[in-house]
Order: C-alpha cells, then sequence, then structure tokens
C-alpha cells in the first residue's frame, strides 16, 4: 500500500508527464484570399484546398465593407447563396472568425458576388495531439 507522500507524489507527477507528452497546440491565423482578401475577383472555394485548416484556427476577411459581408451560413445557405435563419452577418470589411470543428461555411450576401465564387466551405478537423 503506497504511503500518503508517495500518493501525492503520484497525483501532482502524472498530469505533469501527461502535459509533456502532448504537443502545444497554437490556433493559426490564415488571411482568407492571401493577398487579394475576401473577392469576388477569383473564386474563393479554391483558396482552402491544399491547406489543413484545424478547429480553433482564425480567418480573416479583409474586404470593402460598403459592397460585401462575411456571413457564416449553413450547407444550403452555402449551395444556393442564402441568408438561413441561423446565418451570423459580419460587416467590419476585416473579421477575424475562429474555426468550429467539422463543416464552416461563409458566403458574402451580395447574390451575385456569391454566384461568382464569393463562398467557401472549410471542413476544420481537431489537430493530433500526441507527437
Amino acid at each position: 500500500m503506497a504511503r500518503k507522500g508517495e500518493f501525492l507524489a503520484i497525483l501532482v507527477l502524472f498530469p505533469m508527464l501527461l502535459l509533456l507528452r502532448f504537443k502545444t497546440i497554437q490556433a493559426a491565423t490564415y488571411i482568407v484570399g492571401d493577398d487579394l482578401g475576401w473577392t469576388s475577383i477569383v473564386s474563393m472555394e479554391a483558396w482552402p484546398q491544399g491547406k489543413t485548416l484545424y478547429a480553433g484556427d482564425i480567418l480573416v476577411f479583409i474586404y470593402d465593407a460598403s459592397s460585401d459581408n462575411v456571413v457564416v451560413v449553413d450547407q444550403q445557405g452555402h449551395d444556393t447563396c442564402t441568408i438561413t435563419e441561423k446565418a451570423i452577418v459580419f460587416r467590419s470589411g476585416h473579421d477575424r472568425i475562429r474555426l468550429s470543428f467539422g463543416a464552416n461555411y461563409f458566403i458574402t450576401s451580395n447574390h451575385d458576388n456569391c454566384a461568382l465564387g464569393m463562398k467557401m466551405a472549410i471542413n476544420a478537423t481537431t489537430p493530433a495531439l500526441l507527437q
């Protein structure tokens, strides 16, 4: 049977050893559209291709707030370029949006620009914790 001091040492050391086993996870920040920003000039649907995006990563949407915005929608809103009931609208021209785990959908409420490809679907995954 372990003595009280040994038991307390195990209680303190075990969590510390677990923490050392895990990588430090830090959210990455991405500017959507890179140098072009959030725009209808090119299809935004292609921007996430080739990137591994994780839940907690931050997307920065830079755009002309006088003509566009960013709307977080569901898949139906994305596919049809419509704002649904649960949509969240950002209008600052420099929005920072944290990705949720799983499917994340973004459009502009400017229907013409959305139809030109100013919309994006991202599936954010969980970062690998173990080294």
